[in-house]
């Protein structure tokens, strides 16, 4: 059980924080944020220093290299998150900060057991525990009639997901005998009909569980409907979940098959890159721009993971740590100029440049980032990607993703045109949070450290690929 000691101490969290809720009931509004942060902050300190290796329920679960990369991402992406919940929680949450929290750290556990999962059922039962958390997490405004669509969209849609992964996985064990994926790997060369079946049926369902084009449509309506803070975590995390089980499936399942699955995938990639920066020019809200920027970047991401080296696998990690920093970054300051303007709208942020610089500027970088400008971390991420692409001579989804890459740019810049040169509507500066300003700063940093040195996360990347694909 040692290999699972992240996972328990998350559980054992949630469970803390139910027993604070119990016995300081008066001071519960300020105290269980700060225990959920502090708790998330010295977990994740504990996985850097402390990284057990080896397998669980007979190769069912391993905790590898890639295993404790994703860990680690999920712990920041859940620690940034709970910063960005403080004074959030008690104005908009009422009596119910306990339930908030102890929904997200049950995800938090599923996410990480998700990332070593190696067999099937193991696969689909960890994935499950992530999922139903998210639901109710996303209808949490519940007399906000927004959250309560966004929450019935999202439940509809994963539960029909959910459906269609296991019934692909029905097929693929009656055509192999095995749930284990080494297993399936030995048999996948050898068959065909049913088989390929149920590895569409898969790859549709976690499409839909990482927003993919056509399966995309679930996005706009939750991240708007649902609390920011939260779709700062909703919009990395289960996103980068998915990737790391589409890794293990397809890497290490499906890969004999790979003349299959890798059109499809080419095609997914190049419907989200196009349909996600299309969608997301003539937005008005700046949450629905960013969901269907999410979009298109996951049709970036998916060109790592169609890349069949281990330079395509590195470049994939090293896209989604990157994208975890400037995503969220930029949901926390949306949250934070909700707070003043009471609005998500373009408009309320006018004259932001005037009225928070700093603010304004950390928003910039981060949308930068995500456009990929030079001297950003989310440069070198898209140029190493693109250059994954092109080893494979994936040549026109590489011009794809590069024009589209100037197309993104527009409505980046729309956003900074607001910002810095349309008037301010009101002279009443931000609503000061230190907690989401700390959380701000935390995921600028890496940005501008990366953009600047991206080396010794390149290297990192790199040898997880090289262990996972010896």
């Amino acid at each position: 059980m040692k290999i699972f000691y992240l996972e328990i101490l998350v559980l054992a969290l949630a469970f803390l924080i139910f027993v604070v809720d119990l016995v300081f009931k008066k001071q519960r509004a300020n105290l269980i944020p700060w225990v959920v942060s502090v708790g998330l902050f010295f977990i994740l300190g504990l996985s850097f220093i402390y990284k057990p290796q080896g397998s669980f329920f007979s190769g069912a679960a391993v905790s590898d290299s890639l295993a404790l990369f994703f860990k680690k991402l999920f712990l920041m992406a859940g620690f940034i998150s709970s910063l960005g919940v403080f004074s959030f929680a008690p104005e908009r949450f009422s009596k119910r900060q306990m339930e908030y929290f102890f929904l997200l750290l049950v995800s938090l556990s599923g996410m990480m057991l998700v990332s070593g999962a190696k067999e099937l059922i193991f696969l689909f039962v960890s994935f499950e525990i992530m999922s139903f958390p998210l639901y109710v997490l996303a209808g949490f405004l519940k007399k906000e009639a927004f959250s309560v669509e966004a929450a019935l969209k999202f439940f509809l849609l994963g539960t029909v997901s959910s459906a269609l992964i296991l019934y692909g996985f029905s097929f693929v064990y009656g055509m192999t005998g095995s749930t284990y994926l080494d297993k399936i790997n030995t048999a996948a060369g050898n068959l065909s009909g049913l088989f390929y079946l149920g590895i569409s049926l898969i790859l549709a369902g976690f499409c839909f569980k990482i927003a993919a084009v056509p399966f995309h449509m679930w996005v706009p309506d939750t991240y708007q409907g649902a609390p920011t803070p939260f779709v700062a975590f909703l919009s990395v995390a289960p996103k980068a979940a998915g990737f790391v089980v589409l890794l293990r499936l397809f890497w290490e399942g499906f890969l004999p098959a790979q003349n299959f699955w890798r059109p499809q995938m080419i095609l997914l990639s190049a419907l989200s890159m196009i349909v996600g920066n299309l969608l997301a020019l003539p937005q008005k809200n700046i949450k629905r721009l960013l969901a269907y920027s999410g979009i298109a970047h996951i049709g970036y991401a998916l060109l790592g993971l169609l890349v069949v080296t281990h330079y395509g696998i590195s470049m994939l990690l090293f896209y989604l740590a990157i994208y975890l920093f400037a995503n969220m970054g930029a949901f926390l300051i949306v949250e934070l100029v909700y707070r003043t303007q009471k609005s998500d709208e373009l408009e309320a942020y006018a004259g932001l440049a005037q009225r928070s610089p700093l603010v304004a500027l950390c928003l910039l970088l981060f949308l930068l980032s995500l456009g990929g400008i030079p001297f950003l971390a989310g440069f070198w991420a898209k140029l190493y990607i693109f250059l994954a692409a092109a080893q494979q001579k994936l040549w026109g989804l590489v011009f794809l993703g590069a024009v589209l890459s100037v197309v993104a740019l527009f409505y980046y810049l729309k956003i900074a045109r607001v910002m810095y040169i349309q008037a301010p509507l009101t002279a009443e500066r931000l609503v000061n949070n230190k907690a989401i300003l700390i959380s701000i700063i935390l995921t600028v940093i890496p940005l501008l450290i990366f953009g600047l040195y991206p080396k010794p996360l390149v290297e990192l990347v790199n040898q997880i690929a090289r262990q996972f694909l010896p």
